[in-house]
């Protein structure tokens, strides 16, 4: 059975909205508490009175300012009492709360990060060079502030593995698109990592609006033997998209032949002609005509 104090440690912290006071009432306030404290005392020196009564009411309007805070625009305001969370204040401006509270300011814009070049293993095995930009910004400020120890150092290393882990997922390459594969099913890799990066950064309360790799390519070390066989791969099939073709040529070729009755050959001189054409269409050159003035079997 579960210790139901550390099930409580375990719970992730929830944002909680707050709404402070306007700052720009409370600082008029103090100004003119102060002022009115100075002529106070001003008063009461030349009037030999006690004059400790403007020096605490000077004081009590100087703590009173303590408790104004500025939230700029996609920013929150985090407010703690004695360590306890209390809430975020999202309220833009000039704000005010008693100054027994404390507060950081934690900013909720979108955040850009390209990161470093990682060398990982694909599916297959082989090094391959990867880097992702990710875009992502925090939702929930409790969380962030409270269940990671810093955030932006966690989004780094959470991207790392990420882009780790999709990278080893996949192939780098599959020249017969028989599978899906980093280099040429981007849309669809973007989205998986996007999931990824979702799943490690929410316990950061952290969203993830855009990613993708910003570079891709096969480790140094195999780059030039990698490009050798992708050449090789392309020569065979082309090759093979030829020789289809041909193929279908010269049965058609023979079909209409035999159609018209333009010319009867026997097996032998049917293979010839096979050749002839088939040499004819899958040469690399460009073939040179020969004139046969007497009959095909000469």
């Amino acid at each position: 059975m579960s210790n139901p104090a550390i099930a409580a440690d375990l719970q992730s912290s929830q944002e909680v909205r707050v709404a402070s006071a306007s700052g720009y009432t409370v600082m008029f306030g103090t100004l003119v508490a102060m002022a009115a404290a100075v002529w106070w005392f001003v008063a009461d020196v030349r009037g030999h009175g006690l004059v400790w009564p403007s020096i605490i009411m000077f004081l009590g309007a100087l703590f009173l300012s303590l408790g104004l805070y500025v939230v700029q625009p996609n920013q929150a305001y985090s407010i703690t009492l004695f360590g306890t969370y209390k809430g975020t204040d999202r309220a833009t401006g000039l704000r005010w709360v008693w100054p027994w509270y404390s507060g950081k300011k934690l900013s909720v814009r979108a955040n850009n990060l390209i990161s470093e070049r990682l060398k990982v293993n694909d599916q297959r095995g082989n090094p391959i060079e990867i880097a992702a930009q990710v875009v992502w910004r925090v939702t929930d400020t409790a969380q962030a502030l409270f269940d990671v120890d810093d955030y932006k150092a966690f989004v780094i290393v959470q991207i790392e593995a990420a882009v780790r882990t999709i990278g080893a997922r996949y192939p780098y390459d599959d020249f017969e698109h028989l599978e899906v594969t980093l280099r040429g099913n981007h849309d669809q890799i973007a989205a998986e990592l996007r999931t990824e990066l979702m799943a490690r950064l929410a316990v950061a309360g952290i969203t993830v609006d855009e990613c993708g790799f910003t570079h891709l390519a096969y480790a140094q070390e195999i780059a030039g033997a990698m490009l050798r066989r992708q050449q090789a791969q392309a020569v065979v099939a082309a090759r093979k998209t030829l020789v289809e073709g041909a193929v279908g040529m010269v049965e058609m070729a023979l079909e209409m032949l035999s159609e018209k009755n333009v010319v009867h050959l026997d097996d032998e001189r049917r293979a010839a002609m096979v050749s002839n054409l088939m040499v004819v269409l899958c040469g690399e050159r460009d073939t040179q005509p020969v004139v046969n003035a007497g009959s095909l079997y000469q």
